[in-house]
């Protein structure tokens, strides 16, 4: 009678968190509403954060805080770009200077001392601590009353967040492989369609709650249409699951194996994605012309393709690989702004893998972003592919308040090309010779 008794009690306890979890996690999903618990949970942080950086300030010394506020800085030298031209205006430019090569001497220190470049695929840095222990210097013995709640807070996130949101996340992708089996096997119609959409975008909106994920949204009148290209700037594989959270794209990228594949194929049976072996992504003129035959029918969903080809640090926008630019079509730039106070949502991915990606993402406070999606561009008459990615670029930065690099994501793992190598020493030789006198000067 007791045993009855017993699981009873536990079967309604069990019907009870169902229908919490179904009340306050599946259905605001479902239809994309937000109860305000995430803002409140974020209002609560930003309290406890402020509080945290004034014990920081009070137990800190002031030869500490000027040593850690030039630790802590944005870590580039401030100096102004300037062009090679500039640097070597007012010198005799009849023939070569010796001296000359002071200027390229400088100019390699700098890259080894600081370079722009690599410091984009590091983690940015921030002005105060957030009580993650992975980020920036550690304060938690400033004292006490910090100690305690920084330990509160590793309780908090490994013990209660973790947890749920592991569960969260294994519901999410079982969702969306069992939904995908079941619409895949409609008729091919408006019904299969609408269901199509509904299971991507509700399943992304639990993928986001699984990282107490707040989002903003901004201009949804600007949002991607059919027939159309997105491009976004890229900081993190989150980045996709925000963007499917509020509308529906057909994605580019290369097969894989395992779960992710398995993954790919539930969702092949209900959207049109642009799948492409190891192989044939190296062939551009096939993924060009994929893309192309998918941009030309204006009843399949718009791709979503981040130009950048590789995560970076939140901080900047580099190089915009032109192929997406050359296939015409409207192009629909967004522009997406993580808050670095809650969490740390790049992926550095030459230092940690998936997992550990995964993992640090998922013990952290919250993911907290806004998402700006811009008016729709379209290629200029004798305007190139080169210019045009540039300008739509511009405008992800501007709207994002982000820095601009030339440089291409690619030097992430790769050593600069010789093309560019080739480039300088054109200009350089341009420079000496723009008189036609080289050689007939003297040499210093």
């Amino acid at each position: 009678m007791e045993e009855n008794r017993q699981a009873l009690t536990e079967g309604k306890i069990l019907l009870v968190w169902l229908f919490l979890f179904v009340v306050l996690v599946l259905l605001p999903s479902m239809f994309r509403v937000s109860l305000g618990i995430s803002h409140i949970y974020v209002k609560i942080l930003i309290k406890t954060l402020e509080w945290a950086t004034l014990q920081i300030e009070k137990g800190v010394k002031m030869q500490k805080a000027l040593a850690l506020e030039n630790l802590i800085s944005n870590g580039i030298i401030q100096r102004e770009e300037t062009s090679m031209e500039k640097e070597m205006a007012g010198h005799h430019r009849e023939y070569f200077h010796l001296g000359d090569v002071m200027y390229f001497a400088k100019k390699a220190c700098e890259a080894v001392a600081e370079d722009e470049v690599t410091r984009r695929f590091s983690s940015e840095e921030l002005l105060s601590w957030n009580l993650l222990s992975r980020t920036n210097a550690n304060f938690h013995c400033v004292s006490w009353q910090l100690t305690v709640v920084w330990i509160i807070g590793i309780l908090i996130r490994y013990c209660l967040l973790m947890p749920f949101r592991i569960c969260l996340a294994f519901f999410s992708i079982l969702l969306l492989i069992s939904a995908n089996t079941v619409v895949g096997q409609f008729p091919n119609g408006r019904v299969k369609c609408w269901l199509s959409n509904q299971v991507q975008m509700t399943c992304a909106a639990l993928g986001i709650r699984c990282l107490s994920g707040l989002v903003q949204f901004h201009n949804r009148k600007n949002r991607p249409r059919k027939g159309g290209i997105c491009v976004a700037n890229h900081t993190s594989p989150v980045d996709v699951l925000i963007l499917a959270s509020d509308g529906c794209y057909s994605l580019v990228g290369q097969v894989h194996g395992g779960l992710l594949g398995l993954i790919q194929k539930s969702c092949m049976q209900t959207t049109q994605h642009v799948l492409f072996e190891r192989s044939e992504m190296k062939d551009r003129h096939l993924v060009r012309k994929k893309i192309r035959e998918h941009i030309e029918d204006k009843a399949k969903l718009p791709i979503l393709i981040f130009p950048e080809g590789t995560c970076v640090n939140n901080t900047s926008v580099m190089m915009f690989k032109k192929g997406s630019f050359e296939v015409g079509g409207t192009i629909h730039p967004v522009a997406i702004k993580y808050d670095p106070r809650f969490g740390d949502a790049f992926w550095n991915s030459t230092k940690y893998s998936m997992m550990t990606y995964t993992f640090n993402v998922m013990t952290s406070w919250a993911i907290v972003c806004n998402v700006w999606y811009l008016p729709p561009m379209v290629k200029e008459e004798e305007e190139d592919a080169i210019h045009f990615a540039n300008r739509v670029k511009a405008v992800i930065a501007a709207r994002g308040g982000m820095s601009i690099l030339p440089w291409d994501g690619g030097l992430k793992r790769k050593k600069v090309k010789e093309s560019f190598k080739e480039e300088q020493q054109k200009k350089y030789c341009q420079i000496v010779t723009e008189n036609g006198s080289v050689g007939n000067g003297n040499v210093y």
